[in-house]
């Protein structure tokens, strides 16, 4: 379920794709990008904290930090989290097992790009026609799935015109991502993130007194 509406979220167009199956409304080019995205989407945490981050890169992008303190107020990084392990290129789950279900039910489909013979040098992800249809109506029977449809927008807007190492990039400036031994669970930075939104909207609540008092 995660997985497909993330899918619908993130999809590009299939454009002049040989490969692209009949009938497919979008493709994820390279694992790299859909195990990235779906990092954020499991950890509200780390994601509030890359909104503080835009925030502070523009601090006139409107709503970064009321909705990094809106996830933390909700307690999302308690009640939605679902921890990564550390691979090698960073957090990394098997998607086969998730995409075998969206396969088998006609709603997905994965595709290789081959170098050097029979080396795999991509994996495209399609979602179909039906597979979109079938997340609008996910939603529609169980309204409480419109959480991962808000997520997993805002987590795909957060890295608008970035690649899948772009975003591994990104992720790996959090020391605590960086420094999680390979095959251990990235731990939750909750409490840092915390302090982190209290020193800004002081920050933010001094740069106003000042202003006003001038």
């Amino acid at each position: 379920m995660r997985l497909l509406l993330l899918l619908d979220a993130a999809v590009e167009p299939v454009g002049d794709d040989s490969e692209a199956p009949p009938g497919a409304a979008g493709v994820v080019r390279a694992q790299v990008r859909l195990q990235k995205l779906d990092f954020w989407v499991r950890n509200p945490d780390y994601l509030a904290n890359e909104l503080l981050n835009d925030f502070e890169r523009d601090p006139e992008s409107p709503g970064l930090v009321g909705e990094a303190e809106r996830i933390l107020t909700e307690e999302e990084p308690d009640l939605r989290r679902f921890p990564m392990l550390r691979h090698r290129f960073g957090a990394f789950e098997h998607l086969d097992n998730a995409l075998a279900v969206l396969v088998e039910r006609g709603l997905a489909r994965k595709r290789h790009r081959l170098g050097g013979g029979t080396r795999i040098i991509q994996h495209n992800y399609y979602l179909l026609d039906r597979g979109r249809m079938t997340a609008v109506g996910l939603v529609a029977e169980a309204p409480a799935l419109a959480w991962y449809v808000e997520r997993t927008r805002l987590v795909v807007n957060l890295v608008d015109g970035l690649g899948g190492s772009q975003i591994k990039q990104r992720q790996y400036l959090q020391r605590d991502y960086a420094d999680t031994p390979i095959g251990s669970y990235i731990p939750g930075i909750t409490d840092q993130v915390r302090a982190r939104l209290t020193k800004i909207r002081e920050a933010h609540a001094l740069g106003t007194s000042s202003t006003e008092a001038s």
